[in-house]
């Protein structure tokens, strides 16, 4: 069964990371309060991105990965600045080491 990686723009221009194997499903239910709670409180939502895998495990991996990203690293991906996401992980690496 196939599995999508997504990310919705929340009203407060927040992003939202999650995986589904139903993307049309998932969306509908977001958009309606019956998605994660963190969107509920953040409606409309708007898919700004999509990776389509061959199935839910690798679409979960994905989203845990892109879900630690920082806001730069997500607009990239999003945007398809492709070149630009290892930079964003060295800056982000190179800020939390100076903590």
């Amino acid at each position: 069964m196939r599995g999508y990686m997504y990310i919705l723009r929340c009203k407060d221009g927040s992003y939202y990371t999650g995986s589904t194997t139903d993307l049309e499903r998932r969306i509908w239910q977001h958009q309606n309060g019956e998605g994660a709670h963190y969107t509920k409180k953040r409606l409309p939502v708007e898919l700004v991105y999509y990776e389509e895998y061959s199935n839910i495990t690798e679409a979960f991996y994905r989203e845990k990965q892109v879900q630690g990203w920082g806001r730069k690293k997500k607009q990239a991906l999003i945007e398809g600045h492709y070149d630009e996401l290892p930079l964003l992980a060295k800056k982000r690496w190179k800020k939390e080491e100076s903590k």
